[in-house]
């Protein structure tokens, strides 16, 4: 891999990895459609290492008040705060997410990265969210979370192991289905990423160092994938403040559709 699609591939991931358009999908297609070697699963976990850097830099003062909470929690033995809640809801939305990786896990890495299943997985979820943006109320505020709602949302997560879904669009989908508002449920699907992001880079980050070691792609590649997910991170929660999904679901389904239009062209 050259220095160059490491850099391109680094800023795919950290432009897609929040906005609800699926940065799995990007990471596989783009090989395809430039001709390049695909650099399979690992790399692309490697790339999380940047997103994973941005979401916690953000979020920082969240955290700060998150991990403030965990200690208070442990030390009195209850849970009585907003912040306590939500440590809680964050700890149980990851379970589902963390199980259907270990046990998709293979699968992931293999038939789930053909053209054709990424295409047609970007047009239905892009239907899924614009339905769900389009036809759900909007008055419910992270406050207002309980345990189910954080169980469903990760539930929702575990598909995402199919590129194309997006794990952003399933999470802020399910979310505004639960009627909270759009901005609440794309925090929350940005916060509920880091415990799923940070495993991956554990379990995955020792083979891709081991097979590359820090060469000037991986380098070059985490740096640009940093960058670009704060940036769409900054964009995404100013956009929907004002405006609806409908974007990023008219996107999917028409990368979708030419995606599926080389599909059947190329055969």
């Amino acid at each position: 891999m050259t220095s160059f699609q490491a850099l391109v591939l680094g800023l795919i991931q950290g432009l897609t990895e929040f906005l609800p358009v699926s940065s799995s999908a990007h990471l596989s297609l783009a090989p395809w459609l430039f001709g390049w070697q695909d650099p399979g699963l690992a790399f692309d976990v490697a790339l999380h290492f940047g997103t994973l850097v941005a979401v916690i830099w953000y979020f920082r003062a969240e955290w700060g008040k998150l991990i403030s909470a965990a200690i208070s929690m442990i030390r009195n033995r209850k849970v009585q705060t907003v912040e306590e809640k939500r440590v809680l809801f964050l700890i149980l939305a990851t379970i589902p997410g963390a199980i259907g990786g270990l046990l998709l896990e293979k699968k992931a890495e293999t038939a789930f990265r053909t053209p054709a299943l990424t295409a047609t997985a970007l047009i239905i979820m892009g239907i899924v969210l614009w339905a769900a943006d389009r036809f759900s109320r909007m008055d419910r505020e992270l406050p207002a979370m309980r345990w189910l709602d954080a169980l469903l949302i990760g539930c929702a997560q575990v598909i995402a192991l199919i590129p194309g879904v997006s794990r952003s669009g399933s999470t802020i989908s399910t979310g505004r289905l639960l009627g909270f508002d759009r901005q609440s449920a794309a925090v929350f699907s940005f916060l509920m990423s880091m415990p799923i992001i940070a495993a991956a880079v554990v379990l995955e980050g020792p083979e891709v160092l081991r097979t590359t070691g820090f060469s000037a792609p991986l380098i070059i590649g985490v740096l640009s994938a940093a960058i670009s997910s704060w940036l769409a991170i900054t964009i995404l929660l100013r956009y929907v403040s004002r405006h609806s999904y409908g974007i990023f679901a008219l996107y999917r389904v028409l990368l979708g559709i030419v995606v599926l239009v080389i599909l059947y062209t190329r055969g």
